[in-house]
C-alpha cells in the first residue's frame, strides 16, 4: 500500500499527487513512469513520473481524470493509500553530450510529462524553449514550474484567451523560421499534435524525440499490448520506450490502436457513475 502524501488539483480535471515510495523514487530518472492500481480489482494504469524527491522517498504524478480509473484515483485524498504503485518502468530518457539548445513541447497534460525532461535538459546547462500548448486559459497547468526549468517559456491556446493564440506547430515554426538552431526537439502531448511536430521539424533534419502512450498492462514487454511501429519494426513502449524517434513512428497506427477500447472504456464509465449514485 502506497500512502498519498500530497494531492493539488490544477485545474478542473487534472490532478497532482505525491505518494510515498521511497524505493521507485530512489532510482526514478526522467522518461520513466509507473503502473497504479487503486484496489483489488482496479485496472493497471501507466503514469509518466512527473517528479520524485529521493530524500523524502515520494514520487509525484500528474494525471487528468478522464477514465474510469483516473477518476477512481482523483477521488482519493491525502492520507489515503493507493493499493499497487509499480516502478520505475521504461528506459530512462537520453540526451547526447554537446547538446547546447533544445525545444521541449507539452500539448495539454503532456506538459506533466514535459516538464520533467525540460528540468533534466536545464540541469544540464542546455539553452531549453518550453512550448506548452492548451484549449485554452482555464485548463492551463504548470506554469510556473515549467518557467522555472527553461529559458523561454512559450504558452499557446487554441482560442486565444491566454498568452499566444495558435497552436504549439507554430510558435515552434516561428521559432525555427526566427533562426533558432535546435539540436533536439522533444515533444509530449496528444498523438496527432507530436505528429505534426515532427512534420514541422523533418524537412529541417532536426532530431525529434517523442514519448509514447499506446495501451499497456503489464508493463513488462510480456503482454504485447502497447507495440508501435517505429522505423518498420516492432517495439514495445514499456521496454524499449517511451521515448522514440519520431520521424520513424508510425503515428496512424498508434492512433488506431489507442482508439480500440474507447467504447469499453466510456461504459465502464457510466457503470462507475451509476454505483456512485446510487450511494
Amino acid at each position: 500500500m502506497f500512502e498519498i502524501v500530497k494531492k493539488r488539483r490544477l485545474n478542473d480535471s487534472v490532478v497532482l499527487m505525491e505518494v510515498k515510495a521511497p524505493l521507485i523514487a530512489k532510482k526514478a530518472q526522467a522518461g520513466q513512469f509507473i503502473i497504479f492500481r487503486v484496489d483489488e480489482q482496479g485496472e493497471r494504469v501507466p503514469l509518466t513520473i512527473a517528479d520524485y524527491d529521493r530524500e523524502a522517498g515520494t514520487v509525484t504524478i500528474i494525471f487528468q481524470t478522464i477514465g474510469a480509473s483516473t477518476k477512481e484515483l482523483g477521488q482519493l485524498n491525502e492520507g489515503d493509500f493507493i493499493q499497487d504503485f509499480v516502478g520505475p518502468l521504461g528506459v530512462a530518457s537520453h540526451f547526447e553530450k554537446g547538446i547546447k539548445k533544445a525545444a521541449v513541447i507539452g500539448g495539454g497534460v503532456g506538459c506533466a510529462i514535459a516538464y520533467p525532461q525540460a528540468k533534466l535538459l536545464h540541469s544540464m546547462g542546455v539553452s531549453v524553449d518550453l512550448i506548452a500548448g492548451f484549449r485554452s486559459k482555464d485548463i492551463v497547468i504548470l506554469e510556473d514550474e515549467m518557467r522555472a526549468v527553461s529559458d523561454n517559456l512559450i504558452i499557446t491556446t487554441d482560442d486565444g484567451s491566454y498568452a499566444k493564440k495558435g497552436f504549439v506547430t507554430d510558435a515552434l515554426r516561428e521559432l525555427i523560421d526566427a533562426g533558432n538552431k535546435y539540436d533536439v526537439v522533444v515533444a509530449i502531448g496528444p498523438i496527432p499534435m507530436m505528429k505534426f511536430v515532427c512534420k514541422v521539424t523533418e524537412p529541417y533534419g532536426i532530431k525529434t524525440i517523442v514519448s509514447l502512450n499506446p495501451i499497456m498492462i503489464d508493463g513488462t514487454g510480456m503482454c504485447g499490448g502497447c507495440r508501435v511501429t517505429v522505423d518498420g519494426q516492432i517495439k514495445f513502449a514499456c521496454v524499449d520506450g517511451p521515448d522514440f524517434d519520431g520521424h520513424k513512428v508510425d503515428f496512424d497506427e498508434l492512433m488506431r490502436r489507442n482508439s480500440t477500447y474507447q467504447k469499453a472504456e466510456r461504459e465502464r464509465g457510466c457503470r462507475l457513475m451509476k454505483h456512485q449514485a446510487e450511494e
